[in-house]
């Protein structure tokens, strides 16, 4: 295979799209997401930033044009900075958009640096805007400080989309107010549906949110027009006449997306997962501490392309069932 071919799998899709972790650890504990006592990796099992920059610059090598930096929380590892300012020096060249994935807990902390780095828009996770939803939720009484973090990356110039997983019995009643409230705010948002990945300390069955349902009772209040706006994620995007703004609704239970899946997840140990809902990996960091590093960080990527399955299996099939894969999204990266 030639070392700057496109990455192009078994069933025809370019991927030009690579979510990267750099750690699977978090300043929250949401209850859908992990357990209260999580038990994460030794930091001596994570890529250095020297393997996490040859890493995506193998990448960018074979095609890749967006890179988003995810964990767990991106931004309490303590060298993520170097590692934005390192892959920002590629944009215009190889690379056409770097961003992240962040609780916003340390956004008030690093906002000007992402900015200085080329870091233009960034995704917000955030289902509440209740105080004690959120303590609930995230067993972190933080709220304040999130909102204080979108407040400086949104000064610092950094476009903001808030992600929202819609749970039934938790948030759903809320979701008009968060979504009038984040274009009010001059920010897009995007409704998530849970999704069944590692054990936590409750049955997800009952909080399964399906979206259709959410955007039925939203085009009861609201005119929502079809956008062509693209991000490279997996969202569908509406336009909210009477709010102004757009809404986005990633559904992998209740309208399947694979088909026009153009993405790969590699962990902050260096597995490359094809599929976040599959058990398919490749282990680059093995790659990368070969003998002849490039090389076989080639080979790896062309096996994941040949592995990358046509869709995933994710499914509510009945309250107590086993989650669809047993790692958590913190540690896949979301």
């Amino acid at each position: 295979m030639d070392a700057h071919a496109p990455l192009i799998d078994a069933h025809c899709r370019r991927i030009d799209y690579l979510r990267l972790s750099v750690t699977d650890r978090c300043d929250l504990r949401c209850t859908y997401c992990m357990p209260e006592r999580m038990t994460f990796l030794p930091r001596k099992d994570l890529l250095d930033l020297d393997e996490l920059h040859r890493l995506a610059n193998g990448f960018i090598a074979r095609g890749v044009r967006r890179i988003r930096l995810t964990g767990g929380e991106p931004l309490v590892r303590r060298d993520v900075l170097d590692l934005v300012r390192g892959l920002g020096r590629r944009l215009g060249d190889g690379l056409d958009e770097l961003t992240l994935t962040t609780n916003g807990l340390q956004l008030a902390t690093h906002a000007d640096a992402l900015a200085a780095a080329g870091v233009r828009r960034i995704n917000v996770s955030l289902d509440t805007l209740d105080r004690e939803t959120f303590a609930r939720l995230a067993r972190r009484d933080r709220l304040d400080d999130v909102l204080e973090g979108i407040s400086a990356a949104q000064a610092a110039g950094i476009a903001i989309k808030i992600n929202t997983v819609a749970l039934r019995g938790i948030n759903e009643h809320e979701l008009p107010a968060l979504i009038a409230w984040a274009h009010e705010q001059g920010h897009a948002i995007t409704l998530i549906e849970l999704m069944p990945l590692g054990d936590v300390e409750e049955d997800r069955f009952d909080r399964y949110l399906p979206l259709a349902q959410v955007r039925a009772a939203l085009e009861r209040r609201w005119q929502l027009t079809p956008s062509n706006h693209r991000t490279g994620g997996p969202a569908r995007y509406f336009d909210s006449t009477e709010t102004g703004g757009r809404i986005g609704f990633i559904t992998p239970l209740s309208d399947n997306f694979c088909e026009g899946c153009n993405r790969l997840r590699v962990t902050a140990t260096g597995q490359l997962y094809p599929c976040l809902g599959g058990a398919e990996r490749v282990d680059l960091r093995a790659a990368l501490r070969s003998d002849d590093p490039e090389t076989a960080l080639d080979t790896a990527l062309d096996t994941a392309m040949r592995i990358k399955p046509a869709r995933h299996a994710f499914a509510f099939d009945a309250p107590g069932a086993t989650p669809a894969q047993p790692r958590h999204m913190s540690v896949t990266g979301g």
